[in-house]
């Protein structure tokens, strides 16, 4: 049973479903152009953490149309090289319209004023710093684009190419990609690694609660280490947080 089934809900669940049985077989690249030259023109956005996979999506995005809003979220505890390669890439690929999002400086204040509340509770931090500040930035959007593929976790092993989430819908065009897919797409364009991949980070996410992977550890195993914690908390699935678990 979905949470809130309204006929909207029912409706934007089907229509998921046709363009997932419409465009499953294309490359990422042309579904990305039908997505935003066809299907939701004006209406998509890229959430983008710009971390070590992110250069695949806003190259692919800058050659269709660099102008579709990239939104980033400036949970104000980045590394400095999330930063830094932020204004690298932008500047390489010539994106016109990154939006930048931070949290409501009296959310911060009210819930987290010492900058500490991911040592006590992670998924209020995450709530405060990125799922509110996104809904926000998402508000004239109809689909946002986004990076997740099956084999990065448990949580993600059965994406589909379009899904739903409240009233929007989702694309992840590179939902079947391997990490030797990107390995290959960053060569093949001449993309700059995130300058943290080199220490181990294989995926970088707020500076607290990252650290590098050791050797025979998935990609996201230094997310949120030693805790149940996989996901930041901006996916939902029927209503419900995608929080991590098996």
């Amino acid at each position: 049973m979905h949470a809130l089934e309204t006929n909207a809900r029912i409706e934007l669940r089907e229509k998921a479903q046709g363009l997932t049985e419409s465009y499953d077989q294309l490359p990422a690249e042309d579904v990305l152009k039908h997505a935003i030259k066809t299907l939701f023109p004006g209406r998509i956005g890229l959430v983008s953490s710009f971390g070590t996979e992110a250069a695949v999506l806003l190259h692919m995005v800058s050659r269709i149309d660099p102008y579709v809003p990239v939104i980033f979220l400036e949970t104000g505890m980045h590394f400095p090289e999330t930063l830094q390669y932020r204004e690298d890439l932008v500047s390489r690929l010539g994106l016109c319209n990154i939006q930048t999002v931070r949290p409501r400086p009296a959310s911060v204040k009210a819930d987290d004023p010492d900058g500490i509340l991911h040592q006590s509770n992670t998924d209020l931090c995450c709530h405060v710093r990125k799922t509110l500040p996104m809904l926000a930035a998402l508000r004239g959007l109809d689909c946002w684009i986004t990076g997740r593929k099956r084999g990065q976790a448990a949580t993600r092993s059965e994406l589909e190419l379009f899904e739903t989430q409240d009233r929007w819908l989702k694309v992840n065009p590179l939902l079947d990609w391997t990490a030797d897919d990107v390995t290959a797409y960053f060569k093949a364009h001449d993309l700059p690694d995130h300058p943290l991949k080199e220490r181990g980070y294989l995926s970088v996410g707020c500076l607290p609660c990252t650290r590098a992977v050791k050797p025979g550890e998935d990609a996201r195993a230094g997310r949120w280490a030693d805790s149940e914690k996989t996901e930041c908390g901006i996916h939902f699935v029927d209503g419900k947080m995608v929080r991590g678990g098996s």
